[in-house]
């Protein structure tokens, strides 16, 4: 299967997770174009001061590896710095938040959530 670029959907999600601003998330593929047990495949995209704020995930766990830009990301309460090439992930029973703190850089992220 192949899915062109002008076939993902797009879904715009102000202040996610309480965080700032608004999140741009497109949907690489959905649910059912894969067998799976994930809920998410996508980019998530953060403008300047845009932010998903501060959640757990219980019963999956949440992979990002930053495509483009510079992240401020909450690991379970400790600040790091993410750039281009780097990845984390947040375990099932842990809190993580992720910000784009810059003044004017686009942050891009690919996103999996997988679920048990």
């Amino acid at each position: 299967m192949i899915k062109r670029n002008n076939n993902m959907t797009t879904d715009i999600k102000v202040q996610m997770r309480g965080g700032n601003g608004q999140a741009v998330i497109k949907n690489v593929l959905d649910k059912g174009e894969y067998k799976g047990a994930s809920r998410l495949v996508a980019t998530i995209t953060l403008e300047p001061g845009c932010s998903i704020g501060a959640h757990i995930h219980e019963n999956e766990e949440e992979i990002f590896y930053i495509i483009k830009g510079t992240a401020t990301y909450n690991d379970n309460g400790k600040t790091e710095t993410l750039h281009a090439g780097d990845s984390c992930v947040c375990l099932s029973g842990q809190e993580h938040s992720i910000s784009n703190e810059t003044e004017n850089e686009t942050l891009e992220v690919f996103a999996v959530i997988l679920t048990y």
